[in-house]
């Protein structure tokens, strides 16, 4: 590579972001990781613990070499928004600021969704606060006064998650149908939506990387193969070689009366259609395109999981949900 980049990664070793490391460290780039220190960083990779809301623990552990771009993946508070301007500024070329695609309003009205697209979820506190950091950041970039790119990726997952409507990083899905128990899709299973592979998301996420001409702009990273709910668990009843499959169909509004928490993952995010416009990021990076379809992607997945029986060991707080919900609605539902 003829300019290597000095990148620095706030967070780095979660779902999305290890693969991200992985690429840009692989490229040639030369990156840190700054975590608590609770995970290994990857080979190759420079790790540096301190705790992300101490200014002056990112600053020690910093020392004198500033990186040239950092890439924030645990930024969800405008407080922490400012800390990172107070430390970087006019220290770095460029600050990526991963925000999500949730921020668009609900009802989504128009498919698919552009950059430009309204915002305001009102369900997700989640949301609103990264819709705040997104508009603080830019209003500094409008002031000349810091160099921030903002990007939105949606449902995304690495070989370690299985995608459902509760909660992807857990095997309970699965393990319920394994043992012949339903799971549950949202309404009739019809809603479309967009999973991405972390490792597509990665080669996106590269390309922008370093470009002055991204400053400033906000992009999604999503795949362009749309599913439906029922869709998406077919492919993960298929890569499982499960024969038979309960899956129950069961309306929003009665999920979150029975379990408060599915608020913030339904209404607020996967009850709604997920289809996303990439032709802007197609043009910033002509490399980017999907190549991992959701039947490799799951499969990988599933292998991943079964390689070791304790990656296997339901959550419980996911369990429950799901054990919650099926047993409300079979004992309500009409006969």
């Amino acid at each position: 590579m003829n300019n290597p980049l000095h990148i620095l990664f706030l967070g780095g070793t979660g779902n999305i972001s290890t693969a991200a490391v992985a690429l840009l460290a692989a490229r040639g780039h030369r990156v840190s990781v700054l975590t608590r220190g609770h995970q290994a960083a990857p080979d190759g990779v420079r790790l540096l613990t301190a705790d992300r809301h101490d200014a002056d623990a990112m600053r020690r552990a910093i020392g004198g070499d500033w990186p040239d771009v950092v890439i924030n993946f645990i930024g969800y508070t405008p407080a922490e928004a400012a800390l990172d301007h107070a430390i970087f500024a006019g220290r770095i070329r460029q600050y990526l600021f991963i925000s999500t695609t949730m921020v668009y309003a609900v009802p989504r009205r128009h498919l698919p969704l552009t950059e430009d697209g309204a915002r305001g979820n009102p369900f997700s506190p989640y949301a609103q606060q990264k819709q705040v950091c997104e508009d603080w950041l830019l209003e500094k970039w409008r002031a000349g006064k810091f160099p921030v790119t903002i990007v939105r990726p949606s449902h995304t997952y690495s070989p370690r998650w299985i995608p459902n409507p509760v909660r992807s990083s857990s095997y309970a899905p699965v393990a319920r149908l394994e043992r012949g128990q339903p799971v549950f899709v949202h309404d009739d299973g019809q809603g479309l939506w967009t999973l991405t592979a972390a490792s597509d998301f990665a080669t996106g996420l590269a390309g922008l990387v370093g470009r002055a001409e991204t400053l400033g702009e906000a992009f999604h990273i999503t795949s362009d193969e749309v599913l439906t709910w029922n869709q998406i668990y077919a492919e993960i009843v298929r890569a499982a070689g499960l024969p038979h499959a309960e899956i129950l169909k069961i309306p929003t509004p009665f999920l979150c009366q029975v379990c408060p928490s599915l608020q913030e993952k339904l209404p607020a995010d996967k009850a709604e259609p997920g289809v996303f416009d990439n032709a802007k990021i197609k043009r910033f990076v002509p490399e980017f395109a999907c190549r991992t379809s959701f039947r490799t992607g799951i499969a990988e997945a599933l292998a991943w999981f079964r390689a070791d029986p304790a990656r296997q060991v339901p959550d419980p707080e996911t369990e429950a949900i799901f054990e919650r919900a099926c047993t409300a609605w079979l004992a309500a539902r009409p006969r």
